[in-house]
C-alpha cells in the first residue's frame, strides 16, 4: 500500500480492529474503516445548522467535478425539462439530462436553504409539508439523472456524488459522517490499487528507475488530501504537498541512456506514469472511486508490462 499509515496498515494490527474504532494515530485522532486508519471529525452538534452546510457544500462539490454548462440556476427548472423532455437525439438529451439534473440538484438546495432560514425563525415545518416533499423529489429526480453526467475529464460518470445532499437530506448528519469515512477508506483502496499497478510498470523498465518514490510521495499526500475536510486547518499543510507532489511526479523524466532501440516503450511508460498521476488526482478530488476508468487504465498497464517483459530493455 502506498499510504504512509505505518500503524494504521500493518497487517498484524488491523488484522483484530474492528470498524468504528477511534485511536491516535501519529499524533491524529483518527477511525477505523475498512483497512484505514481516517483522520477523524468531531460530528457537529448543530444538527440543523450542518445539515445546511452539508449540503450546499455538497451540491457546489459536484457541479465542481463534472462536466461544464450543467449548473442550471434552480429558476430555469421548467426550461431545462421542456428542453429535455423535447429533445430527439440521445447524445444531446443526455447533455440536456445533465443540465435538468443540475437545476434539481440547485431547487433542491434552495428550497433547503428556505427551510432552514423558517426554522430559525421558529416556524415548524413537519414532515408532509409540500416544501419538504419537494426538496426530497427534486434530489431523487436529480440522483436519476445523474446518473448521465460524466466526470469533467469526459470520463465515467459520478453518480455518487449526486446522491450525497439527499443522503443529508434524509438521514442523520452522525449516520452521514460514517459513510463519509467507509467511503474515503474505499477511495484510498483505489489509490493503492492504482499505485501498486503503477510500481509494477516502473519495475519492467530500467529506465523509470528513480521514480517511484516520486509516486509513493503523491499517493500518500493523495490519501492525505482525500481525508482532510477544508475547514481543517491541517488543509495549508496537507493540500500543498498533495499539489507539489504531483507536480513532481508530472515533470519526471526517464533516464533514456544511450540507447534508442526502446525509446518509443520508454515514452510509452512515462505517459501511462502521467496518466496514472491524473487518475490519482481525479479521484483524490472527487473522493469517489472511478472503478471503469481505473479498470481500463490498469489494462493499459498489464498490456505496457506484457510488451516491456517481452523486450530487452536498455537503459
Amino acid at each position: 500500500m502506498s499510504s504512509d499509515q505505518s500503524t494504521n496498515n500493518d497487517e498484524a494490527t488491523i488484522a483484530t480492529v474492528e470498524n468504528g474504532t477511534v485511536a491516535i494515530v501519529n499524533d491524529t485522532e483518527c477511525v477505523y474503516y475498512d483497512g484505514y486508519w481516517i483522520r477523524r471529525y468531531e460530528v457537529p452538534s448543530d444538527e440543523g445548522s450542518a445539515r445546511r452546510e452539508l449540503i450546499d457544500g455538497l451540491t457546489k462539490r459536484v457541479f465542481h467535478h463534472t462536466e461544464p454548462g450543467i449548473n442550471t440556476p434552480s429558476h430555469k427548472l421548467d426550461v431545462a425539462r421542456a428542453a429535455y423532455d423535447r429533445e430527439q437525439d440521445p447524445e444531446r438529451k443526455r447533455v440536456n439530462a445533465a443540465m435538468l439534473a443540475g437545476a434539481l440538484l440547485n431547487r433542491g438546495s434552495t428550497i433547503f436553504g428556505m427551510i432552514f432560514q423558517l426554522q430559525q425563525r421558529g416556524i415548524e415545518i413537519t414532515e408532509n409539508n409540500e416544501l419538504l416533499l419537494e426538496c426530497e423529489s427534486c434530489f431523487l429526480e436529480a440522483l436519476d439523472l445523474g446518473k448521465q453526467v460524466r466526470h469533467y475529464s469526459g470520463e465515467e460518470g459520478l453518480d455518487e456524488l449526486w446522491g450525497e445532499p439527499l443522503k443529508v437530506f434524509s438521514t442523520p448528519i452522525a449516520d452521514y459522517y460514517e459513510s463519509r469515512y467507509i467511503k474515503i477508506a474505499q477511495t484510498m483502496a483505489a489509490i493503492d490499487e492504482i499505485t501498486d499497478k503503477i510500481t509494477e510498470v516502473i519495475q519492467t523498465n530500467p529506465a523509470l528507475e528513480g521514480v517511484e518514490k516520486l509516486l509513493n510521495d503523491f499517493a500518500i499526500a493523495a490519501n492525505h488530501e482525500i481525508e482532510t475536510m477544508k475547514t481543517d486547518p491541517a488543509i495549508f499543510e496537507v493540500w500543498p504537498q498533495f499539489v507539489a507532489t504531483g507536480n513532481m511526479l508530472s515533470r519526471f523524466e526517464p533516464n533514456r541512456g544511450s540507447s534508442a532501440a526502446n525509446s518509443e516503450l520508454i515514452k510509452e511508460g512515462r505517459d501511462l506514469i502521467r496518466e496514472g498521476k491524473k487518475l490519482i488526482q481525479w479521484i483524490a478530488f472527487a473522493r469517489v472511486p472511478m472503478p471503469t476508468t481505473t479498470e481500463n487504465f490498469i489494462a493499459s498497464c498489464n498490456t505496457y508490462i506484457t510488451k516491456a517483459n517481452k523486450t530487452v530493455i536498455a537503459a
